[in-house]
């Protein structure tokens, strides 16, 4: 097997039984903020998109999506290998490219092509990516590689059923906009950020534990940005405030944590030739290239952006004008207020008003009234403020996935009294029927089973109540209160109440008599060491 890598998740899998384009992407994503790190451009894209013999895209979001890679430089005779996924969307905007082939897959269910093994394993809940992410499996007889890129949680024994892993692909990096975009004091930023970057990195680690791959990649990631206005979110940023880990920061700090962890450096050009445990990486830099790249980024970055200049000015010319106020108003209501109006479980998770400031009008998303209206001055717990011109275009554009557009530029800035609130983000990824639908359906159907399991002297539920991860593999308890490694989440044993997050307390009991506790300690052990802001 040979691996090339392409940038961010972007992989050219070669085998004897066939080859496979994954997660093809070059062009600015987000609003012109997202450009893949470092340079790709420059790749043979012909001959990746003439050569495959399947395509694999593995969700819609647009650092994974990139028509115009797939328009220009992908035949469409390829065979598509379609996840399983709730909405027909991917399918939709592949056949609009021009592509004919599907084969559509049962998500954990491996396929046999032409001596050729794979699997698709979909992910399906609110939280994940577009109303849907995904990993590929690959067995071509003798090596078997998993590109999981953003997908996570996974079944991790299903993963390993499908066959020992010789090389396991994973992100590593971040893809969000917390904390960078919230108005809150620097210094709570700087903490917030080190403990994301924390988080990612125990993430990441806790599935090569799990998966004990003979080889690791550090794939889809970091994102770097061009525009003047962003360059400070580069990194960690200018004072260790953002949240974007390096390829480089990633396989150091893996071999000081996990020295036994065969881990390569990936970059895009790079190749891996595998038989099984056996694996070869060659780089199209060289060492002194190599080192400029990490040793000298802001320099690097300054002649990226030079060169991709024309496209960003692209971009921002092909938005639409700022709306007067009433017709922003008129335009919201005619489309939001139907959708509201479906959403009973989104209503009530978010159970207050919003105000989203549009450049200088601030409208009020109604959650409990099911109403968008002007703000009138009332005390609204969530505010998100963004460019008019952003806006128009995701109005013009009827974009039901506001998180695919706005909320991953960073070009918005949010406030909140209180943590965080799942079903704000969630309203805002499902701007359309079809959407909601499943969401209030996936809601419905996914409330806890009531399956417990045992960890350390605590009896708690085995499902997450945020993404219903298995607590077997993700929960660890300490002082009382439990973390979800997953995604940080933590929540007090003693009453159930997630720490992180309204509504979404969980179900837990000792197995055994604590010891008496002091006051002061126990008071800091139900905090969970929570940051509130």
């Amino acid at each position: 097997m040979r691996i090339t890598g392409l940038g961010h998740a972007g992989l050219f899998i070669e085998t004897p039984a066939g080859s496979v384009l994954c997660d093809p992407w070059v062009s600015p994503a987000f609003f012109g903020s997202w450009f893949p790190f470092p340079d790709n451009s420059d790749l043979d894209w012909d001959g990746y998109g003439r050569n495959a013999d399947y395509l694999y895209v593995s969700h819609l979001h647009r650092d994974h999506f990139d028509p115009v890679i797939l328009r220009r430089h992908v035949r469409k005779d390829v065979t598509v290998l379609l996840p399983a996924f709730p909405t027909d969307e991917l399918e939709c905007e592949l056949r609009g490219l021009g592509f004919t082939r599907f084969l559509r897959t049962r998500s954990g269910v491996p396929v046999e092509r032409d001596g050729l093994r794979l699997m698709v394993t979909a992910l399906t809940g609110p939280g994940d990516g577009p109303i849907g992410d995904s990993a590929l499996s690959v067995d071509d007889g003798q090596t078997v590689l998993l590109n999981q890129n953003d997908a996570h949680p996974l079944d991790i024994a299903a993963i390993r059923e499908f066959g020992e892993v010789h090389a396991h692909l994973l992100q590593f990096s971040g893809a969000i906009w917390w904390p960078m975009v919230y108005r809150i004091p620097d210094t709570a930023k700087r903490k917030f950020a080190e403990r994301k970057r924390q988080g990612q990195f125990e993430r990441a680690v806790r599935y090569i534990d799990a998966l004990q791959a003979a080889n690791v990649f550090p794939n889809s990631g970091p994102p770097c940005f061009l525009d003047d206005d962003l360059l400070h979110l580069n990194g960690t940023g200018r004072d260790g405030e953002s949240i974007f880990t390096d390829q480089r920061e990633f396989v150091d700090e893996l071999a000081r944590q996990r020295p036994d962890v065969a881990a390569h450096m990936w970059l895009p050009g790079s190749v891996a030739k595998l038989s099984k445990s056996e694996c070869e990486v060659t780089h199209r830099y060289d060492p002194q290239e190599m080192t400029y790249l990490f040793e000298h980024k802001a320099e690097y970055l300054r002649a990226y952006a030079r060169r991709r200049k024309p496209e960003l000015a692209a971009e921002r010319a092909g938005r639409a004008p700022a709306l007067p106020r009433d017709e922003l108003l008129a335009a919201l209501k005619d489309w939001w207020e139907p959708l509201l109006a479906r959403a009973h479980r989104i209503c009530d998770g978010v159970g207050g008003p919003l105000r989203l400031d549009v450049g200088d009008t601030a409208v009020v998303v109604d959650f409990p009234a099911r109403q968008v209206r002007l703000w009138d001055g009332e005390r609204c717990r969530y505010t998100l403020s963004a460019p008019a011109d952003l806006v128009a275009t995701n109005i013009a554009a009827r974009e039901n996935d506001w998180s695919n557009s706005l909320l991953l530029s960073l070009r918005f800035s949010a406030e909140r009294v209180g943590p965080y609130n799942e079903f704000v983000y969630t309203f805002f990824k499902c701007l359309s029927e079809e959407r909601i639908d499943y969401v209030e359906n996936y809601y419905a159907s996914a409330d806890d089973d009531g399956e417990d399991i045992v960890i350390d002297d605590w009896q708690v539920q085995r499902r997450c109540p945020h993404l219903r991860a298995d607590l077997t593999d993700f929960g660890s308890v300490e002082d009382g209160v439990l973390t979800c490694a997953l995604h940080g989440w933590m929540f007090d044993l003693s009453t159930g109440r997630c720490l992180t997050s309204d509504d979404h307390d969980i179900r837990a009991e000792r197995t055994t008599t604590p010891a008496a506790v002091p006051d002061d300690e126990a008071q800091e052990a139900a905090s969970g060491g929570v940051l509130t802001v």
